[in-house]
């Protein structure tokens, strides 16, 4: 749960996507990341978990946890 927890409040820290939630990074960027090789580290392990809860269209467990921390609803990938 904690883990989960971080994704609505931890931000990417670099690259094109920098300072954007890690739940909020669209699911393309994420497939990408995996694919290239993510980070050692926190940052790669929450990539890697949301990757996988964005494949396997389970995005929408994050939104209690969103709407507990004052977030509005994950807007769908462009």
């Amino acid at each position: 749960p904690s883990q989960l927890q971080r994704l609505v409040t931890v931000s990417m820290p670099f690259g094109k996507y920098k300072g954007r939630l890690i739940a909020d990074l669209p699911g393309y960027y994420l497939t990408w990341f995996v694919r290239a090789g993510v980070p050692k580290g926190e940052i790669g392990r929450l990539v890697a978990l949301m990757h996988e809860i964005d494949h396997n269209g389970l995005s929408q467990l994050l939104e209690p946890l969103r709407s507990a921390a004052g977030l509005p609803p994950r807007a769908q990938d462009d």
